[in-house]
């Protein structure tokens, strides 16, 4: 298996991926017969129940055998993640139960830009992107990651039209959709980057029906023009689960 060098942007078939670790077993399965092995997450004791398996909340992989994690993430994701040759480097900010405690981690990185509300980013987190001489782009939104769908190194999909204002002045091509079905257990509604990731360079996987959403055709006709196959991973409704993230692949 090869690392993902840039982060959310595979460029080959991916191995292995982090999701939370209370996905559906039909989520499960999509994956496996994607040929993608996961790592689940253990509940971050620090966050409400909504998003505390989320990894996106509390892991940020910083591209290639690093990945940054936030101070009481479960020993055991640590482990094995070092099992697969991963360089884990613990944050210094502390996580809370309360928004705009605990978006520390939850940038979202976008080929040479990295989103998020700048106030909050953790500062071993912005000593990287400093080092990889990244653009940290500052957006209201504290959570960017769930909140951004990566395509591709040029472009993404939001509901966040606070974010699209942003992105689009920085280059970037911006799908905005208005969407309320996605599921987010103990919350209304969930996002479109939580419920989304990509599975191959070409190959943009969704954790329900595409169908079962209202913005489905705006979302397939964006990812048609950008030449990526959409992989719906079960035939249930979409559901957020804190980002497929990928780090390995074939």
């Amino acid at each position: 298996m090869n690392y993902v060098n840039i982060p959310n942007i595979p460029q080959e078939k991916v191995a292995l991926a982090i999701v939370d670790g209370r996905i559906s077993n039909s989520v499960e399965k999509g994956l496996l017969d994607n040929g993608i092995n996961i790592i689940k997450t253990k509940a971050h004791p620090s966050l409400y129940d909504s998003v505390a398996f989320h990894p996106d909340m509390f892991l940020h992989h910083i591209g290639g055998q690093k990945i940054v994690y936030a101070p009481g993430t479960s020993e055991e994701t640590v482990r094995e993640l070092e099992e697969y040759g991963f360089q884990m480097i613990r944050g210094e900010t502390e996580l809370k139960y309360k928004y705009p405690g605990n978006i520390s981690y939850n940038a979202a990185r976008v080929g040479r830009f990295v989103f998020h509300n700048t106030k909050y980013t953790d500062k071993i987190l912005k000593d990287f992107f400093l080092k990889l001489d990244l653009e940290l782009v500052h957006i209201n939104q504290g959570y960017a990651k769930c909140a951004i769908s990566v395509v591709d190194e040029n472009s993404i999909i939001t509901m966040d039209k606070g974010i699209a204002k942003v992105a689009d002045k920085k280059g970037l091509d911006v799908l905005v959709v208005e969407e309320k079905n996605i599921l987010l257990p103990g919350l209304d509604y969930g996002f479109i980057g939580g419920s989304s990731g990509l599975i191959d360079k070409n190959k943009w996987a969704v954790t329900g029906r595409l169908e079962s959403l209202e913005s489905c055709s705006e979302i397939l006709g964006f990812l048609s023009r950008k030449r990526k196959e959409v992989i719906s991973l079960s035939n249930q409704q979409v559901v957020d689960i804190g980002s497929l993230i990928p780090i390995c692949s074939y």
